[in-house]
């Protein structure tokens, strides 16, 4: 058998854990790393930019106690990501947003300030040292970081009898010694981080790359249980290159329609949302020019069929069926290791199942139609009728010459 192909990990950022008193993880601050630099802060682009690619590579799950938990990102925020409300819509409740401690203090931050901290943002002070500038600011944080790295008990002990008027969770940062941890314990800090206590971890994988971020957002969008026309219509019409191509599928022989589809939302009332959901997939793979088209087909041949099968098998949810298809092989189109697709991907159980294990009616199905378009047929399980799947193999062919055409037209 051919060994697994290899994938480059790329460096996506690096985390810092944040403790309690009891030194419990119960934060990490995400850091922007370049790739390849081994653990140094190297931005070679601008802050916010740098800020908006942590974002989107963002792990923060920790196992504790035998249990999956997320636990809170610290981010840190530059001037112009606060003010020129450029901040993407982040989950309030897993978001700290750190203010760093060069920003200039305008009326025009304040007002943005408040503006986060009024949708519900928890709001930190980074590197924190006071200053009668940073007033108004330490009026609206939740949190302050004091940098102890440079200070002496005294100096620590003076900064925080001048935190006290206000109502803040005291973190230090950068303890690099058991003494200043105990200090800073003594003086009534609660959250505590340094290299002491953990270094800057390096998180490691690969992601899928822009051009697929925005349909990958569709597809995350798609997936909702209350998802509705007008919503999936406001995200589609982002990415004018997918709009396109949607209504030139809805519009081709594949789909047999008896007038053209001249709106997307018409379209996705007309399709349903799981076909849009599969054709947002199709598109995904597509999309990469660099790969052969042999793969692309093989892989919507795999799909079709094995949606085809299921609904001669009389499954009612066969749409699912075609995603585990398509997704079964779509790591080699992306470059992207199969375990790192699927979390980036929001798929359910059983789909993620069959395809990493082959458990189930539907990774029954879909081991079938694997070994099956392989030729493997001392592979194939005793559940197989030849005749259904050379029949959907056929139609399966005619579906992706009809659908390849419309995309590539």
């Amino acid at each position: 058998m051919q060994a697994p192909k290899a994938f480059k990990k790329q460096t996506l950022m690096a985390r810092q854990p944040i403790f309690n008193g009891n030194i419990e993880t119960v934060a990490y601050e995400l850091l922007y790393r370049a790739d390849n630099n081994n653990n140094v802060a190297v931005f070679d682009f601008s802050g916010s930019l740098a800020t908006i690619n942590v974002l989107l590579n963002a792990f923060t799950s920790i196992y504790q106690k035998k249990q999956l938990k997320r636990v809170p990102a610290f981010i840190n925020l530059t001037y112009d990501l606060i003010v020129n409300n450029t901040l993407p819509k982040l989950p309030t409740n897993q978001i700290v947003l750190e203010i760093l401690e060069d920003v200039t203090v305008t009326a025009e931050l304040i007002r943005s300030v408040k503006s986060l901290r009024k949708k519900g943002y928890t709001i930190a002070l980074d590197d924190f040292l006071y200053d009668d500038k940073f007033v108004p600011l330490l009026e609206l944080a939740h949190i302050i970081k004091v940098d102890v790295l440079n200070m002496s008990f005294e100096q620590v002990s003076q900064q925080v009898e001048k935190l006290k008027r206000y109502k803040l969770i005291l973190l230090a940062e950068k303890i690099e010694t058991h003494e200043m941890l105990e200090h800073c314990q003594k003086l009534g800090f609660t959250l505590f981080q340094g290299y002491f206590l953990a270094k800057p971890e390096i998180i490691q994988g690969q992601t899928i790359n822009a051009s697929q971020t925005q349909t990958l957002a569709i597809i995350q969008e798609l997936q909702k249980p209350n998802a509705n026309a007008n919503d999936i219509e406001q995200l589609i019409l982002r990415d004018p290159a997918f709009a396109f191509k949607l209504l030139r599928i809805v519009n081709s022989s594949a789909h047999n329609l008896v007038r053209e589809i001249n709106s997307i939302v018409e379209a996705i009332n007309i399709l349903g949302i799981p076909e849009v959901k599969k054709w947002a997939l199709i598109i995904i793979m597509t999309s990469n020019q660099q790969k052969s088209e042999e793969l692309v087909r093989d892989l919507l041949i795999r799909g079709h069929m094995c949606e085809q099968i299921a609904l001669a098998s009389g499954i009612n949810n066969a749409s699912g069926y075609m995603i585990a298809g398509l997704i079964s092989g779509a790591n080699a189109l992306l470059d992207i290791e199969m375990n790192e697709l699927l979390s980036q991907i929001p798929l359910s159980r059983e789909i993620k199942t069959a395809i990493t294990e082959g458990r189930g009616q539907m990774g029954v199905i879909l081991h079938n139609t694997i070994n099956f378009g392989r030729g493997n047929w001392s592979d194939i399980s005793h559940e197989f009728d030849e005749g259904v799947y050379n029949h959907a193999y056929h139609q399966s062919l005619h579906w992706v010459s009809d659908s390849m055409g419309a995309i590539n037209a």
